[in-house]
């Protein structure tokens, strides 16, 4: 049967699209159903398990940086800054899918409200391109630390590091909201099951009974203007500082450069290698087991590694979050 959503708040309907004959049998509905990771009955206490686990580790490791960051006087630089903000971020990013699937998982309940469905995917884009957004400036005060180093605490000044940030969630919550905006303009749905653990916008079209070419074309535009803006960013910003590097004579000031851009390289390669595949695979070979198993490294592995990243590899963050724990016990 193919439904249509008819929109009377607070309630929800669906009928059978008006191209049927049939008569229309209105029917109360107010939600979607997620077909979740799996169905297999001994998996789930596993899945709780594992996802429980990762999802605490996500959000220790990254709070502990922003404690970290906040509380030691050493950290309190622009790169440091964009770091705190980029897992306050990634906490929320994480947040906004992996509790819901949990408690699905542990209430054998995979049902969410067609209000809930759009809350959902408005801050997964938010936090998602805040995400991208976040390592683009990211890459910026990476170039001017390197080929500037002597205007650095000129142009970084607190007002342009509070101002990167404000822009960066301005952008980001248009993004979410243009997305929202398309998927509010579906009404008729072949079906309300999606294929994901999430409300992944991708599947909402796939569903339409009706003509989503349109806003299929705005919406992957949108995603393209946005992922390709940062990309772009932070491409010419590493041209700029592998430049600059090359021409250090010495192997230990060419290393010691590098080792600065290191951790960053690393998150925005698992970033947005992740971010494209889940992209550009629902709109080229549409595979709903592929599109969740990308999903989860996107939405759950790669915050939940980003702490180990910086702080493994950055002497200062160790330092401070040694001296924070010592303090704090």
């Amino acid at each position: 049967p193919i439904y249509l959503i008819h929109f009377s708040n607070p309630l929800f309907f669906f009928r059978r699209c008006p191209s049927y004959i049939e008569p229309q049998n209105l029917t109360r509905v107010s939600e979607f159903f997620l077909t979740g990771l799996s169905d297999d009955p001994e998996l789930q206490p596993l899945l709780f398990g594992l996802f429980l686990s990762m999802y605490l580790v996500t959000v220790l490791g990254n709070l502990l940086i922003v404690l970290a960051v906040s509380s030691d006087s050493h950290l309190h630089t622009p790169m440091y800054f964009f770091l705190s903000n980029l897992s306050l971020a990634d906490i929320g990013f994480t947040s906004t899918t992996i509790p819901k699937m949990i408690m699905d998982i542990q209430t054998q309940s995979r049902a969410i409200s067609y209000m809930g469905c759009l809350t959902q995917m408005s801050f997964l884009f938010l936090f998602g391109c805040m995400d991208g957004m976040l390592l683009t400036v990211m890459a910026y005060d990476r170039f001017v630390a390197i080929c500037h180093p002597l205007h650095y605490s000129v142009i970084m000044n607190p007002h342009l590091c509070g101002f990167l940030v404000l822009l960066s969630f301005f952008v980001s919550l248009l993004d979410s909201q243009l997305h929202n905006l398309i998927v509010l303009k579906l009404t008729c749905f072949k079906d309300m099951k999606l294929s994901n653990f999430f409300c992944d916008p991708s599947q909402l079209l796939n569903l339409a009974c009706s003509d989503t070419s349109t806003n299929n074309i705005v919406m992957y535009f949108v995603g393209a203007i946005s992922g390709f803006l940062p990309i772009s960013g932070i491409l010419f910003s590493y041209y700029k500082v592998v430049s600059s590097i090359l021409r250090v004579p010495s192997t230990g000031g060419k290393y010691k450069a590098f080792s600065t851009c290191g951790s960053h390289l690393s998150v925005v390669c698992l970033f947005y290698v992740t971010a494209i595949g889940v992209y550009l695979g629902s709109a080229l070979s549409p595979s709903p087991r592929k599109d969740m198993v990308a999903s989860v490294v996107y939405t759950i592995v790669t915050p939940m590694l980003n702490p180990f990243i910086y702080s493994l590899r950055n002497r200062d963050i160790k330092s401070a979050l040694w001296r924070f724990l010592r303090r704090t016990g």
